[in-house]
């Protein structure tokens, strides 16, 4: 080949390669120490907000996520949180970012697109707070007709959050589990912006293996998000026992 046909045949083959798909970027690096806990996150995980009203989703976790989402609830406007079950009576978990021990919160359940129920509004007092690990828990006066989720310490390749990002009508999003450690669990290509502080973040079965507090996602792809464990939290709590933590 001439060297003229030399430089066609390797500007062809840039112009092939520059024109092919962008490569997927690679895993973030997770396990560092953990962050002090703030409120932010606002950019999703991607150049899209996945998110799904929950009475229209049909996702992967169609065959729980409607039996599971009636215990998740707007705190004060600006948080999401969970009924969880423990054998001390079930309570709400949220970021401990979100509240203060003592506070009264409102709790509504139900805030959703299409409702398949009446909004429940109920009222609490937090009876624990902490930040490290970033937990609060809040117990209801009157507890509301859901059925409270359980806590596992088994994750799965695909997990789900769902969630009131700033506040608007229930939503769910699901991404890829990365890793867990140092009492944190770690997520990618799974949005959530803030007033996402707090929901739980589910395993395949439906079961609360973490609270979501944080992220750094980016809409190149980059980046990822990242909760407490629902073990780190068993462990930190008076109220809850190690009985209300299985593999499930």
């Amino acid at each position: 080949m001439s060297p003229w046909g030399q430089i066609l045949a390797g500007t062809v083959l840039l112009g092939i390669l520059a024109c092919g798909e962008e490569p997927v970027p690679a895993d973030p690096p997770v396990c560092e120490a953990p962050a002090k806990p703030e409120v932010r996150g606002q950019v999703q995980c991607g150049p899209t907000q996945d998110f799904t009203p929950i009475n229209f989703y049909l996702g992967e976790f169609a065959d729980v996520a409607q039996e599971k989402e009636d215990a998740v609830a707007l705190i004060d406007g600006r948080c999401t949180g969970t009924l969880i079950q423990a054998l001390a009576g079930p309570v709400v978990v949220t970021a401990g970012h979100c509240v203060g021990v003592g506070d009264r919160s409102l709790v509504l359940f139900n805030f959703e697109d299409a409702p398949d129920g009446d909004e429940l509004m109920a009222e609490g007092t937090v009876i624990e707070q902490s930040l490290e690990p970033d937990y609060a828990l809040i117990k209801l006066d009157t507890l509301p007709a859901v059925t409270p989720l359980l806590l596992t310490t088994q994750a799965s390749a695909k997990l789900a959050i769902v969630q009131h990002p700033r506040g608007h009508p229930k939503v769910i999003a699901e991404g890829r589990y990365l890793d867990s450690c140092n009492q944190l669990i770690y997520y990618t290509d799974l949005d959530t912006l803030v007033g996402s502080s707090g929901a739980g973040v589910l395993n395949r079965q439906g079961h609360l293996v973490g609270v979501h507090t944080d992220g750094d996602c980016e809409e190149n792809g980059r980046g990822h998000n990242w909760g407490w464990t629902a073990a780190s939290i068993v462990e930190a709590s008076e109220y809850l026992q190690s009985a209300d933590l299985a593999e499930r």
